[in-house]
């Protein structure tokens, strides 16, 4: 039996609805309808980090220029993400790049199983999006003072810049701006409860992901020939 299918990291899962509010549904299915809705340059996908990025004017400032859409729905893991995209997500748009941010909810997964999951998100976003490039964000610290899911998370990162090269596509961009200190310790003025970031933290962290897609954005000769043909 192949690694793949032990890695439950790479195993789309349809979210339990454990408040009984059904709002994890309600928001797919809302992302869904955006998908028919409207045509989008970029997509950004992932959990929380994604989904609050929304909420900041740096959003409306930087990305939405850019006509993006954002999928992020808070809590999710690799598996999902996985069940999302299979399910509707990545229907009747043709993005031009594809952001994925998620893996710090991967609680249960080793560094190497997490990896697993979202190297299975790029694959499927290749095989249905063939198009469009994909942007895999770092993920960032966590926690106030050092503790094993900030290490894991380093060693996640790390294992990405190996195994992601067998994905012509996809880029890996590191946004971990300094939130670590000196002392080992994450300011609260970055990230607000140890884990999400304040608008100071999503300034730092969306200043290079918007440098870097809009150079993603400029078609090469060879990409405008293929779009036109």
């Amino acid at each position: 039996m192949s690694q793949e299918v032990l890695n439950s990291a790479a195993v789309p899962l349809y979210a339990e609805d454990i408040q009984g509010d059904g709002r994890w549904h309600s928001l797919h299915s809302r992302f869904v309808l955006d998908c028919k809705d409207k045509e989008p340059d970029i997509l950004f996908v992932g959990d929380s980090m994604v989904q609050l990025l929304h909420q900041y004017e740096i959003w409306r400032e930087l990305f939405s220029p850019l006509h993006a859409l954002n999928f992020g729905i808070g809590g999710d893991t690799t598996r999902h993400v996985l069940w999302r995209l299979e399910n509707g997500e990545l229907e009747n748009i043709k993005p031009k790049v594809v952001v994925l941010w998620v893996g710090t909810n991967n609680h249960e997964h080793s560094a190497e199983e997490v990896v697993g999951g979202i190297e299975a998100i790029v694959q499927l976003i290749n095989g249905r999006q063939p198009q469009a490039k994909v942007l895999v964000l770092s993920l960032l610290p966590r926690g106030e003072k050092p503790n094993p899911l900030r290490e894991k998370n380093g060693q996640v990162n790390q294992l990405l810049k190996s195994s992601l090269v067998k994905f012509p596509k996809m880029q890996l961009l590191n946004v971990d701006a300094g939130f670590v200190h000196s002392d080992g310790t994450i300011s609260h003025h970055d990230m607000f409860d140890y884990l999400h970031l304040t608008q100071m933290g999503y300034a730092k962290v969306c200043k290079p992901v918007y440098e870097l897609l809009v150079q993603l954005l400029e078609e090469t000769p060879e990409e405008k020939r293929a779009t036109l043909a």
